[in-house]
């Protein structure tokens, strides 16, 4: 009961995404990007996650630029650690990135999540 309250309220709370983000979900909604199943907006803990992978477990944060002041830094340090500690990997991805470079964030991303995927396939065998 307790994680079924959690989803409905991240759904809830889902706020608009940036533009930069959007641009990202275009490219990975519905199995787009190598077939790999990625959430958007995903409760995990605490935390409200940009995107998630859960067969990979990878978050995709996307940063804009409030992310270089360092209190929000220090948060994000926080953070990742605490995720770390579930075993799931945080990829930080510049909105300047995701603007300019889409088709280099997908192929790092692609590769970062199939390398997951595929120890984690082999680490059950």
């Amino acid at each position: 009961m307790h994680r079924e309250a959690t989803y409905a309220q991240a759904k809830r709370l889902r706020r608009p995404l940036t533009p930069p983000e959007a641009r990202l979900w275009l490219r990975l909604r519905a199995r787009r990007l190598a077939g790999l199943k990625f959430r958007r907006q995903h409760p995990v803990g605490p935390y409200i996650l940009d995107f998630y992978c859960v067969s990979a477990k990878l978050a995709v944060e996307v940063d804009g630029v409030s992310h270089d002041n360092p209190a929000q830094a220090e948060h994000d340090r926080k953070r990742t650690f605490w995720l770390s500690r579930r075993g799931i990997r945080v990829v930080r991805i510049a909105a300047r990135d995701v603007r300019y470079e889409l088709d280099g964030v997908l192929a790092f991303l692609a590769r970062v999540a199939g390398e997951r995927s595929s120890d984690a396939g082999d680490a059950l065998t």
